[in-house]
């Protein structure tokens, strides 16, 4: 008896069932998410990125930071990321923080820190801008590559450029960021979700315990049931019956 036929029916019902629960079930729970709309503040969050960060974005992509940076906060059980001196965020990443990104680079392992609030601890764009060309500078301990290429010796034209890095470089020459430096940072300096959505927050809250009315003097606390032992229960059921007027 040929069996082709079963065999092959059975992986493809394995393979639509793993598919379905992968992909179909992610899509019910988030692919009806929307951006926040706060009347208070009359923005919607997250907020789009701007066009240098959006191009940051690629860069930052083409570079694969994602292979030794994520972009997940964890709290709770998940991880002590809240608890980090300095914090990497002030609260759990969520499903919602990522609407806007073309392609979420959350990564996997973490041989540096998590850069989902880099822009809310780091705001010097000239410290990033020298992290990048020389991260030995901050910590010669560190492993991250330099990348320097990102950068471009010029002569000195009249004024040094404001944007020109104080590092060790030939008379009367500069070093100075190019495009895709400048636009890597807008897109660091832009990663930082400080907005707290009112429906997230309720969701990730654990509901407070009942509360019970405060006991008469001398009973139970209301709404309590009073609970006899063997012993008060049969003196009880030994107590003739009070007789009826």
């Amino acid at each position: 008896m040929n069996r082709a036929p079963l065999i092959f029916l059975g992986a493809f019902l394995v393979l639509a069932f793993s598919w379905a629960g992968l992909v179909l079930t992610n899509q019910v729970g988030y692919g009806s998410l929307a951006p926040h709309f706060d009347d208070t503040e009359n923005k919607a969050y997250p907020a789009q990125m701007a066009g240098p960060a959006a191009q940051g974005a690629a860069v930052y992509q083409d570079l694969g930071c994602a292979y030794c940076h994520t972009q997940q906060v964890r709290g709770g059980a998940q991880g002590a990321d809240l608890t980090r001196l300095p914090k990497w965020g002030e609260r759990d990443s969520y499903a919602r923080d990522y609407l806007r990104d073309t392609r979420v680079q959350l990564g996997d392992l973490r041989v540096g820190p998590d850069l989902r609030n880099v822009g809310a601890r780091d705001t010097d764009s000239t410290a990033l801008y020298l992290h990048l060309y020389d991260p030995a500078h901050a910590n010669p301990a560190w492993t991250m590559p330099s990348y320097n290429f990102l950068f471009e010796q010029r002569p000195i034209t009249g004024e040094p450029s404001p944007l020109a890095l104080k590092v060790p470089v030939a008379a009367g020459f500069e070093v100075l960021p190019t495009p895709r430096a400048v636009a890597l940072v807008a897109y660091l300096l832009s990663l930082k979700d400080t907005y707290d959505y009112p429906d997230e927050s309720q969701m990730n809250t654990p509901p407070a315990p009942p509360k019970t009315a405060a006991p008469a003097k001398g009973g139970p606390p209301v709404g309590a049931t009073s609970v006899k032992s063997p012993a008060s229960a049969a003196t009880d059921a030994a107590k003739p019956a009070a007789a009826k007027p």
